[in-house]
């Protein structure tokens, strides 16, 4: 693996452990490793039972058998008991770690719009959403599994090494005049055979790290694609679009198919390699010990103590043989990951080029203002402005001119700028985007948003009747997907019904008025007049009718030229 590698699981794997949770954390993986130490120590027990057992069986000693029948009953049932609790506990680690890290990332992902910024930079983060859902999840989960294991299976060979070693005895080897001794040579013998199936198994099983990444990423690809057909049902029906999009399914399809193909061969060819590897450790020890069994000088239990011995310690030198599929897995997780991470990192030090800050004498004022996009292409350049309070300014140009990306300078979210911007000490600021968002649930959360609560029942049915929603006034507790049950006009109405209750000082409308009939477009700005007459705004439209509703211009006339005039 390539030490990147190493460095981004260190940077998934600290946080946590470092966290304001850290004692609870460390202290319930300290139980969880105690508890698997303590049935290292049973299995230990276990391994002695046989000797006895089977010497017992051996020599026809009757009078042991009950006894020694007893006391495998004591022993397994501890080991059952605490086999199921370090499982449970290790499930109640996993779930307080995947908690803390999907908070975290959520935080990350949302703080200074970093989920915006994404889509801006048009960085290579796929499916942001199965990042923070099933990739934590898995990390979480294989990381503490083979975390765990790892320690068991390291103490595993320290106290079975021990046995191995001492059952082992002395073996001979002439060589020649001269007998060289070899001491604990079945210990030898499992040390050099788990080492070079290590190496083999990594031969065979690397290409499973590159593959695991990509069918994550095929996966999620088709998943999205079938979430942007429901999402954009109606429009796809009127296009009768579904020829296409059936080609769409199949071709990301063929990607996951393609891929999982390729990871079934390279699958298949590990596990050929790991069961023949298993199969092989099971008569090795039997081979070694078999001549001093034979000879007389080892009695049946103590042949049975050397198998098993053999086999706990041959397991433990090939963790990494059994568990190097989910290495694999876990590997392409950190890199997805760590990739989701650096692009956050980025999108969170894109510093803003326009300054804001407030003033006192109530005027919106904008200085040597450029707006650029990504690729440097300059859209509006050294604009200046200064709106008086009640101002009503309409932002017009042709389309591609930067109107939109005018505004998302204004709100703050459009990185790629330079200049000031002065706000009203105190004033309110609300934008109204062309489509506005209804997140999902009751339609008085919709109206709220982005507030949890805001106004009384009566005023926010007050705010319907006005904006002619008054048929919905009697459904605002009814929870349902109300982007796909109202039209973009009636959307477009419920955002004006936001303004009425949030009541801002200055609003920005980006055509949010466009799906609206030209009558009805006219009710509703005359409405914001005659409801809130101090509010100021700016609107972005192309309609001549909206001239009317305004008092002065400002007219982006593209390559960074622009010029204001009044209206009337």
């Amino acid at each position: 693996m390539k030490k990147s590698l190493f460095r981004a699981f260190w940077q998934l794997f600290r946080g946590y452990w470092n966290s304001g949770e850290k004692w609870k954390a460390r202290g319930l993986l300290a139980v969880v490793i105690g508890l698997n130490f303590a049935g290292v120590y049973l299995l230990v027990l276990l391994n002695n039972w046989y000797n006895e057992f089977y010497n017992a069986l051996q020599n026809y000693e009757s009078a042991l058998f009950w006894p020694l029948i007893g006391e495998f009953t004591g022993i397994a049932f501890l080991y059952i008991i605490i086999a199921v609790y370090a499982i449970y506990l290790r499930q109640m680690l996993q779930l307080k770690w995947r908690t803390w890290m999907t908070s975290e990332y959520l935080d990350t992902w949302l703080k200074r719009q970093a989920y915006y910024r994404l889509q801006v930079l048009r960085s290579d983060t796929d499916n942001p959403d199965q990042r923070i859902s099933e990739d934590i999840n898995q990390f979480v989960a294989l990381t503490l599994q083979l975390l765990v294991d790892f320690l068991k299976q390291f103490t595993t060979l320290a106290a079975f090494g021990v046995v191995l070693w001492n059952l082992s005895g002395a073996f001979t080897v002439p060589i020649g005049s001269h007998e060289f001794v070899i001491y604990g040579y079945m210990f030898w013998v499992s040390l050099f055979y788990s080492t070079a199936g290590t190496w083999l198994a990594h031969l065979v099983g690397r290409k499973l790290i590159g593959l695991n990444f990509d069918q994550q990423k095929y996966e999620a690809d088709f998943r999205f694609n079938m979430m942007r057909v429901r999402e954009n049902s109606e429009s796809i029906a009127f296009y009768g679009g579904e020829l296409p999009e059936r080609t769409g399914f199949r071709e990301r399809f063929s990607y996951v198919i393609e891929n999982f193909r390729k990871l079934m061969t390279q699958t298949k060819f590990l596990n050929f390699y790991v069961n023949g590897y298993a199969q092989l450790a099971v008569i090795v020890p039997l081979i070694l010990a078999a001549p001093q069994y034979f000879s007389g000088a080892m009695q049946l239990g103590g042949l049975m103590q050397t198998i098993t011995a053999f086999g706990r310690v041959q397991d433990a030198l090939s963790y990494f043989v059994g568990s190097y599929d989910i290495i694999a897995q876990l590997a392409s997780v950190i890199q997805r990951l760590g990739g989701f991470t650096e692009h956050m990192e980025e999108a969170a030090a894109l510093e803003d080029g326009v300054g804001r800050s407030e003033q006192t004498d109530g005027e919106f004022s904008v200085s040597g203002l450029q707006v650029a996009l990504p690729d440097g292409r300059v859209l509006l350049q050294d604009c200046s402005l200064k709106l008086a309070a009640g101002t009503r300014l309409l932002v017009t140009g042709t389309s591609g001119c930067g109107k939109s990306t005018l505004l998302r300078t204004l709100a703050g979210i459009w990185p790629y700028g330079k200049g000031s911007i002065e706000i009203p000490k105190g004033s309110r600021v609300l934008f109204l985007p062309q489509r506005p968002y209804l997140p999902l649930g009751s339609l008085r959360r919709a109206l709220c948003y982005p507030s949890e609560e805001i106004g009384s029942e009566e005023l926010m049915k007050a705010a319907l009747h006005k904006v002619g929603l008054a048929d919905f006034a009697e459904k605002m507790d009814d929870v349902d997907d109300w982007s796909r049950i109202l039209s973009l006009g009636e959307q477009q109405r419920l955002a004006f019904a936001r303004v009425l209750l949030t009541k801002p000082d200055w609003l920005f409308l980006d055509e949010a008025s466009s799906a609206l009939d030209e009558p009805r477009e006219k009710e509703l700005y005359e409405m914001l007049r005659r409801e809130l007459p101090e509010m100021s705004i700016v609107s972005v439209g192309h309609r001549s009718t909206l001239f009317a509703l305004h008092d002065t211009e400002l007219h982006l006339e593209g390559e960074g030229r622009w010029a204001v005039h009044a209206i009337g």
